[in-house]
């Protein structure tokens, strides 16, 4: 049985050739340490340290096996649009290491967001959406899923059978009748996905996870682990449950926001169809992520994230 990715990460050797990488990398990049390394949090998809400088502090991230692409399409975009996205210190593909200089306060640890924060962030985002559209090759090199709009049907069956299939007492574990009521969508989340292949909006860097905490207060983005490459509307659907969840903001102007980046290649009306149509693709391609990232986890782990699979792959019976 392969070893829990939390559990690696707290060992003793993994923390020592992870403190060294850091200790080399900081120095090649000019910097020294000025305190012990932190292990700041550990969780079944990924750790962070943070490391006190002479320049302030600088962030290490380690992603579990499923997430590993983050740090070779971090490095990728910042290449592309580092007005977008900040260029990493350094990088380990291999490791799927990342290492970041303090970027200040998120969005979220400073105030509750406005509407114009949000119309900024989601706006950035379709500008990044849009310049990497043509970069599909490069961006799939990374190890970027590929949740292309052709790629659903297929995905959600697989997702529906591997919930079906674990122990009754799993915290994923589908019901019969909860297969039976999936299964009974097949054709829309078919139908979803056959309307989005054929929008004019492209497949393209989807982030996955857009919230006030993945945006710096200059605006730059941050953790592209959920990433995915998907059609390009599906980056919508983690801000919209935010915004509705969250606060009394008019998600509409939001939504204004991200189209008014793309208004030479969708009008509203169209644009307002293929978000509701997204709404049952994203939730096959989240429940996918989902699963991945908590293959390597703990049995206690599994207890207290573990529905999160079943319950996004749920969320088609809502659509």
């Amino acid at each position: 049985m392969q070893e829990a990715f939390s559990d690696s990460v707290t060992a003793t050797s993994w923390l020592r050739d992870a403190h060294d990488w850091i200790h080399r990398r900081a120095e090649d990049a000019g910097l020294r340490l000025a305190g012990p390394i932190d292990q700041r949090r550990v969780r079944p998809w990924s750790t962070q340290l943070v490391a006190p400088t002479d320049r302030g502090p600088i962030w290490f991230k380690a992603n579990c096996p499923s997430m590993r692409f983050e740090a070779a399409l971090h490095r990728r975009l910042a290449a592309l649009s580092p007005a977008d996205v900040p260029p990493p210190l350094a990088v380990d593909e291999d490791r799927g290491w990342i290492l970041t200089a303090d970027r200040g306060a998120t969005l979220g640890d400073d105030h509750p967001p406005t509407v114009e924060d949000w119309s900024g962030v989601v706006g950035r985002v379709a500008g990044l959406q849009r310049l990497v559209a043509d970069d599909g090759e490069a961006m799939l090199a990374t190890g970027l899923p590929d949740c292309s709009p052709a790629s659903v049907a297929d995905r959600f069956e697989q997702m529906v059978e591997r919930l079906s299939d674990l122990a009754d007492d799993h915290p994923a574990h589908l019901t019969a009748s909860q297969r039976r009521a999936l299964l009974e969508r097949a054709s829309q989340v078919e139908d979803a996905a056959d309307t989005l292949a054929a929008s004019t909006l492209p497949v393209t860097l989807q982030h996955g996870d857009v919230h006030p905490w993945n945006a710096f207060l200059d605006g730059r983005l941050l953790d592209f682990g959920d990433a995915q490459w998907a059609h390009a509307v599906e980056v919508l659907d983690v801000p919209y449950g935010w915004v509705v969840s969250n606060s009394d903001l008019p998600w509409e102007r939001i939504l204004q926001a991200w189209g008014a980046v793309w208004s030479d290649v969708v009008g509203p009306r169209e644009l307002r169809t293929l978000f509701e149509a997204s709404q049952y693709t994203h939730a096959v391609n989240r429940s996918a992520t989902w699963w991945g990232c908590l293959l390597h986890a703990t049995s206690a782990e599994w207890q207290e994230w573990g529905e999160a699979p079943r319950h996004h792959l749920m969320r088609i019976i809502e659509a």
